[in-house]
């Protein structure tokens, strides 16, 4: 997936629709301190394995803060959503797989991995991350996401996955990384 990106700029930012910047007071063994912190959504993350091909499912997409860091912005994720609504985890993670990726899921089926905090040092929001299985005939669209998303989907070999794991050249996040450490211990031969 190529994008052009034009005219990049930071501003600041008074109201957010899923982040809120505040600044935190406190007393630390009798002494004032402060720390700026994000109010920020918890989130779902789901490592897929597609049992045909067998081929892990990952999204690749644009992120802005990634962008504003260097780089082209593109990174490599665990399809993944915020929790933003009123329904099981489960249900959530379900939803963003068939958004994201085009299977649709029972969120029954879903493996529970762990739940963890991410940018501990501004946001501390908990991720919860899952293991599904997919495979042709739980195809319902070519996923892609939702609302403007601009979500490319990729199917990497477990090899090809293991390259992925230590190539700085290719940004990743720490949840993409977990997982495949999990599943390389739990799955592989």
């Amino acid at each position: 997936m190529k994008i052009r990106i034009e005219n990049f700029r930071l501003e600041p930012l008074t109201e957010g629709h899923f982040i809120h910047p505040k600044l935190a007071r406190y007393l630390q063994d009798g002494e004032e301190r402060s720390w700026e912190i994000l109010e920020a959504h918890d989130s779902v993350a789901v490592l897929i394995w597609h049992r045909e091909w067998e081929r892990f499912l990952f999204v690749r997409q644009f992120r802005p803060a990634v962008y504003a860091h260097g780089g082209d912005g593109m990174t490599v994720e665990l399809c993944a959503g915020l929790v933003d609504k009123a329904l099981s985890l489960e249900r959530i993670a379900a939803e963003e797989i068939e958004e994201e990726c085009g299977f649709r899921v029972d969120p029954s089926t879903l493996e529970r991995v762990t739940s963890f905090f991410t940018s501990v040092g501004f946001a501390g929001s908990r991720q919860t991350l899952y293991y599904a299985e997919v495979e042709e005939s739980m195809r319902v669209g070519p996923g892609g996401g939702i609302e403007g998303e601009q979500i490319e989907v990729l199917a990497m070999s477990p090899d090809e996955s293991r390259r992925l794991m230590t190539d700085d050249g290719i940004a990743r996040t720490p949840g993409l990384l977990y997982a495949l450490c999990w599943w390389f211990r739990e799955y592989s031969p």
